[in-house]
């Protein structure tokens, strides 16, 4: 009776108290779990033109309480797929580890490589389909569309940014094994994969992948360290495109994976005139006949420890010029005699309004603000030069951003890289317009954008001029910072980034684009926004022009013959 008691009481305890767990630890070790990664939402151009998309690739695995000799199994799999010693060693470690039940070998293997190592029949050794993030078209917009982990999770770019958005759910199979080998109709799906959220993109794939080409070609032919080109649609802000070029420690150039145009911050040159000169004129200091006397040369602070003399962007006496000439032909000084009429203050507001010091409302990862001081901190010649492009910092992208408000007719119009996003469902979503706010009256913006036609006409940006169509443009020429703080390195010698910006057709824009080449050749003749990056202007306007059928306004025919 003591026995049957005891017999009982531990039936009791296997069954009802410790059941559960001994049928977990059974079925642990004749079944195993398995997660179905959900397929990654596909990234288009606003086409409907693929750019980035999953598709399934195996990847092996093993399962270690299987594998009868890990240190040779290793060994196999390291002559198969390539892996040197280190490699090797570090996969025997993994297979010798009883604890796992799961561990990868490789992923993402060649179909041919996977076949032949499975046609071993390893113990423990399976492979499993898994999806495998691909950018087609070779790569093209890698700059915006970024890159996934090798566990294809976002880790740059629009595929970090929108990370939660594009990653679907995971679903789970269930199968049984002996000795590592799955059981034939053993296997079932628990939950089914559900696959992440497609984006739409404001990019044109065939305007991108010119724009690239232009860029690196102008970069290559001026010896240069790189450059960015965006072009953008002036009335909604989408990026059409946009690219930037570096050149390696290996001397080549090549497109770029990072966003430079969006990250990478650098003062703007004469470009910034534009903002300067929209303000004396917006704030009704000034109109564009206003007449001043235009030195050659100016001294901030004579006879201090703080005197600085700085040169007009062309040698001459004193000049009488009009508001209108100064920017037409780039003056440094009556630009700044000009915008010294609003005072700093009003300069910083107006600065402000255009978008610089502060991030757009791209939340792109990395994204620079640029730099731009409060007035009381503009020091010295810093109250002059920052109407010229010194004294303050920007990206390409609000550099860009900031020209298209005088485009949009005053209006400032935040940038976009997402236009829609489409569910599991194929439901469209519109994402929201950009928020956009008014920086200079309609009637000063009209203003502008003839004298910034006089620009490209007759004055410094002859070379971004477009057969039978309007342009209006601003060149910039800007010093880089040397190593030594100045803006000439120790031989005497400056580095430039070259700019242009313009929009059209004037009258009615429909595109604005940005040129930057950063560093083209010093001891070249190309070396100034009108000739280093004007004429690539002029290449990706006639190809926008091509690509979105743009019509010039009625009676616009382009600068007059001889202009």
């Amino acid at each position: 009776m003591v026995l049957l008691t005891i017999l009982v009481g531990w039936s009791v305890k296997v069954q009802v108290v410790s059941g559960s767990g001994y049928r977990a630890y059974g079925v642990s070790q004749r079944e195993s779990s398995i997660t179905i990664p959900a397929a990654r939402g596909t990234i288009f151009d606003r086409d409907g033109n693929e750019m980035a998309i999953t598709v399934p690739a195996l990847s092996l695995y093993a399962d270690p309480r299987a594998v009868l000799d890990p240190a040779a199994t290793a060994h196999v799999l390291g002559q198969m797929l390539g892996f040197d010693i280190a490699a090797e060693s570090e996969l025997a470690t993994k297979l010798a580890n009883q604890k796992q039940s799961f561990v990868y070998i490789q992923r993402f293997v060649d179909q041919d490589v996977a076949d032949a190592v499975l046609s071993l029949n390893l113990s423990g050794v399976n492979g499993v389909s898994e999806p495998k993030r691909v950018q087609v078209a070779g790569g093209l917009a890698a700059n915006i569309i970024g890159r996934t982990d090798p566990f294809g999770a976002g880790a740059t770019g629009l595929e970090l940014q929108y990370d939660k958005v594009l990653t679907g759910v995971d679903g789970e199979m269930v199968k049984q094994a002996s000795r590592g080998r799955s059981l034939p109709g053993t296997s079932h799906i628990v939950a089914q994969a559900r696959p992440g959220t497609d984006l739409v993109l404001t990019l044109d794939r065939s305007m991108q992948y010119q724009t690239e080409q232009d860029l690196l070609a102008r970069v290559n032919e001026l010896s240069a360290k790189g450059g960015n080109a965006i072009i953008l649609d002036t009335k909604t802000g989408e990026v059409l495109s946009i690219a930037s070029v570096r050149r390696g420690d290996d001397g080549v150039a090549a497109i770029t994976a990072g966003n430079l145009a969006a990250v990478e911050a650098y003062e703007p040159g004469s470009v910034a005139k534009v903002f300067s000169v929209s303000a004396t004129i917006d704030s009704g200091a000034a109109t564009p006949d206003r007449v001043y006397d235009v030195p050659g040369s100016f001294t901030f602070d004579p006879g201090t420890d703080f005197e600085y003399t700085i040169k007009d962007a062309y040698p001459h006496d004193l000049e009488p010029m009009t508001l209108r000439n100064i920017l037409v032909h780039s003056s440094n000084i009556g630009t700044m005699l000009a915008a010294s009429e609003l005072g700093s203050p009003k300069l910083h507001d107006y600065l402000s309004s255009f978008g610089f010091g502060k991030l757009t409302e791209l939340e792109f990862p990395g994204e620079s603000a640029g730099i731009l001081k409060a007035a009381d901190d503009w020091k010295g010649s810093q109250n002059g030069t920052i109407a010229y492009g010194y004294g303050f910092s920007a990206t390409s992208l609000q550099l860009v951003s900031a020209v298209n408000a005088v485009a949009n007719k005053g209006v400032y119009v935040s940038p976009k890289f997402v236009r829609a996003t489409i569910d599991e469902k194929g439901s469209k979503w519109e994402t929201p317009a950009g928020s956009t706010h008014r920086v200079i009256s309609e009637e000063s913006a009209a203003t502008m954008t003839d004298m910034l036609t006089g620009v490209v006409c007759e004055g410094t940006g002859t070379r971004a001029q477009v057969s039978g169509i309007s342009v209006a443009g601003k060149t910039g020429t800007g010093y880089k910072i040397q190593a030594n703080g100045t803006y000439k390195s120790d031989d005497g010698l400056r580095s430039y980034f070259a700019t242009f910006v313009g929009f059209f057709p004037a009258k009615n824009p429909q595109v604005t684009i940005l040129v930057s080449i950063d560093e083209p050749d010093r001891s070249s003749r190309d070396r100034f926004g009108g000739t280093a990056a004007a004429p690539v202007f002029a290449n990706l306007a006639e190809m926008a022009i091509h690509e979105l059928s743009i019509q010039p306004t009625p009676g616009d025919t382009g600068c007059p013959v001889g202009g």
